[in-house]
Parts: C-alpha cells; sequence; structure tokens
C-alpha cells in the first residue's frame, strides 16, 4: 500500500485477525459496537492503542474513519505465480480478475470485496497507469485487502498470452459484445477482464480476449459501473463453477 493506513471498523478487524503488522491503533474516545472487538484483538495481540478525540482522527485520515485508524505495514503485491499456486492448492481451476486501467480506488476496494466473496483467487492490474493497493481501497474492501491476492504486472497483453498457453478462458466485459454474459460457458479456468470505468479495454488488450461478453441493460443508463459489473459476471462464474448442473 501506498499509505500505511489502514481505515474502518471492519478493515481494522480483519487486518487484527489476519495477523498483519501494526505499530498503533487510534481510537475515538466513546466509541462503542465493534471498538470492543477491535481493542479485545488488540489486546490478545498485544498491539497498543490510543484513544484520541475525532479532530486527531480526522488529520491522520479525512475521510469517514468510524473512529478508528490504525497504522500498519504496507500490504505485500502478490506475483502470478502466487495467485496461480493458490489455485492449484485448493484442486480448483483459476479465477483470476484482470483489471485494465482501473482508476477509482472506491472500485477497485468493492472488487476486492466480492472477489473474495465470489472464489476469485486473486486480481492483476497494471503497474502503471491504474489503481494501487491504498487506504481508500482497504476501507472499501472492509478488509478483503487481507485475503485477495493482487498482482501487478508490466505488460497486460503478455501476461494474458502466459494464461492463454495454460488454457485459462480470457473473457472480457464489453457493453457492445454480441453475447450476453450467461450464454457463455464460464467454467475452468478463467481470466474475467475488466477495464477503465470511462474508456473501457485497450485496443490491445481487447484484442487478446477469446470472447467478449455484455451485461444486458434494460433502463434508459446503457452501462454500470466498474465494480457493479464486476460483482454481476463474478457471481456468474462463482454460479457456474459451483452449481451448474
Amino acid at each position: 500500500m501506498e499509505e500505511n493506513l489502514i481505515v474502518g471498523r471492519n478493515a481494522v478487524i480483519e487486518a487484527l485477525k489476519a495477523g498483519r503488522s501494526i505499530s498503533k491503533i487510534f481510537i475515538s474516545q466513546g466509541s462503542e459496537g465493534s471498538i470492543k472487538k477491535i481493542i479485545a484483538l488488540a489486546d490478545e495481540k498485544k498491539i497498543f492503542y490510543e484513544f484520541t478525540n475525532n479532530a486527531k482522527l480526522d488529520k491522520i485520515f479525512s475521510g469517514r474513519h468510524q473512529g478508528v485508524i490504525a497504522i500498519a505495514a504496507p500490504v505485500a503485491y502478490s506475483t502470478l505465480e502466487e495467485i496461480l499456486e493458490l489455485a492449484e492448492s485448493r484442486n480448483e481451476p483459476p479465477f483470476i480478475i484482470l483489471l485494465d486501467e482501473l482508476e477509482d480506488p472506491q472500485n477497485f476496494g468493492a472488487i476486492l470485496r466480492t472477489a473474495d466473496a465470489a472464489g476469485v483467487h486473486g486480481v492483476i492490474i497494471p503497474k502503471r497507469r491504474s489503481v494501487s493497493l491504498n487506504s481508500t481501497v482497504a476501507k472499501i474492501s472492509a478488509g478483503a485487502v487481507e485475503y485477495v491476492k493482487v498482482a501487478q504486472v508490466v505488460n497486460v497483453a503478455q501476461t494474458l498470452n502466459k494464461l492463454r498457453e495454460m488454457d485459462l478462458k480470457i473473457v472480457g466485459s464489453a457493453m457492445d459484445a454480441e453475447k450476453n454474459y450467461f450464454q457463455e460457458d464460464l467454467t475452468g479456468g478463467i481470466v474475467l477482464v475488466i477495464g477503465n470505468e470511462g474508456k473501457g479495454m485497450r485496443r490491445l488488450t481487447r484484442e487478446n480476449c477469446d470472447v467478449l461478453i455484455k451485461i444486458p441493460m434494460a433502463g434508459k443508463i446503457n452501462s454500470l459501473n466498474a465494480s457493479a459489473a464486476a460483482a454481476v459476471l463474478m457471481y456468474e462464474i462463482f454460479q457456474q463453477r459451483n452449481f451448474a448442473k
């Protein structure tokens, strides 16, 4: 992560449960509810915490912090090999999300949260012109950043070719695709490609997809935002992998 902050109650709880290296936790005076769980976990792991006022918390983090901020070591990026090894260790065909120049950290955090729930083995992002792991992503992910492997790659097209050679199917989400997502066989090893919020996939990325799928729209708005579209498609893959007859 670019910033060593873990912000929000769920994010801090999951970081504590996952064993992240945390140096200090700031807690707003008078906070109740799930703050008690944070205090109990911090006591159990012998992590120092300090009660303070909201004004100090606001100086540390200008957004919505829910009365708790932890100072922690950065979340380390994984490698593509580690993502594939995780799938192998679970005896499952790889289920990977590739985000092609996604820019919004809130979209990224929401995608990580759904990815954890849908059994995704890992997420790939480009090293350049892409959102990265930071405190906003961690907070929006509600702690999923602790569990979903994220790998950075230099060349998206080369990475897709490598995965195709390993018999993974490259599936791109595109508004102008001819086939609806539920018409496509999404079992087996899958790389689901989600494009930029405004521009969609880059041309070369699109050309490296084996198939393009779309989400049919019945309303006046012709598209969903990236995290909502990714959630629909991830759960279609989850359903086909686990419940299709």
